[in-house]
């Protein structure tokens, strides 16, 4: 069989991992501390614990979440935080090339998914707070080399990657899968997912979900 062949037809529905991207520096949410650690309430979860959260709810396999820009220690300061990084699912993986873009974030993930014998990779962004348990099930079910979640017609994560494309996937660059999706639609099967894929980039963000 060929190669083209081989990615074409390489999907499966064996073992994932569930990744969570958190290694950007949030240059753009212009407060003291990482939009990570910011609170989606008052006295509410950090938008990290809910992502997490969420990823960890779909209960679909082992959890990396891949840092940079923070460290573990940082992550570990919020006390809820802390307490859900010492679930046995979890591991934390740093990235020390986060500077250079996404894409270096996606190969520690399929490095690290590879050493754990993974079929494939489920990744969201941890920025990403409102994505449903659904979702990362549904994309997780999916049957093609690549399983994009979509929401109103429109792409977003989390992505489903299987092991047949980890090869194609650019090595640096800040759009993840986006290229190789661009280059091979015809290896992308979409998922019509519910909740929302808003992301949290600004203080704006944050504070037009509060208000909604």
């Amino acid at each position: 069989m060929n190669k083209e062949n081989a990615v074409s037809t390489g999907a499966s529905a064996g073992d994932v991992v569930v990744v969570l991207l958190a290694a950007g520096a949030g240059n753009r949410f212009k407060e003291i501390e990482h939009k990570l650690l910011a609170r989606l309430t008052a006295t509410g979860p950090t938008i990290l614990e809910q992502a997490l959260t969420r990823a960890l709810n779909a209960s679909l396999g082992p959890v990396l979440i891949i840092i940079g820009a923070l460290d573990e220690a940082a992550l570990r300061a919020d006390p809820a935080l802390a307490r859900l990084l010492d679930d046995d699912r979890i591991t934390v993986r740093h990235n020390p090339d986060w500077a250079a873009g996404q894409a270096t974030s996606v190969q520690v993930a399929v490095t690290s998914a590879a050493a754990l014998g993974a079929d494939a990779i489920v990744v969201g962004l941890a920025d990403q707070p409102l994505i449903d348990v659904i979702a990362w099930q549904q994309v997780a079910q999916g049957l093609g080399p690549i399983t994009v979640a979509t929401y109103d017609g429109r792409r977003s994560n989390p992505v489903k990657l299987h092991a047949s494309v980890w090869g194609l996937l650019s090595a640096s660059g800040d759009e993840g899968a986006r290229v190789l999706m661009r280059q091979r639609p015809d290896l992308v099967v979409e998922v019509p997912c519910p909740g929302s894929p808003a992301d949290i980039d600004t203080v704006e963000d944050l504070h037009r979900w509060q208000n909604n």
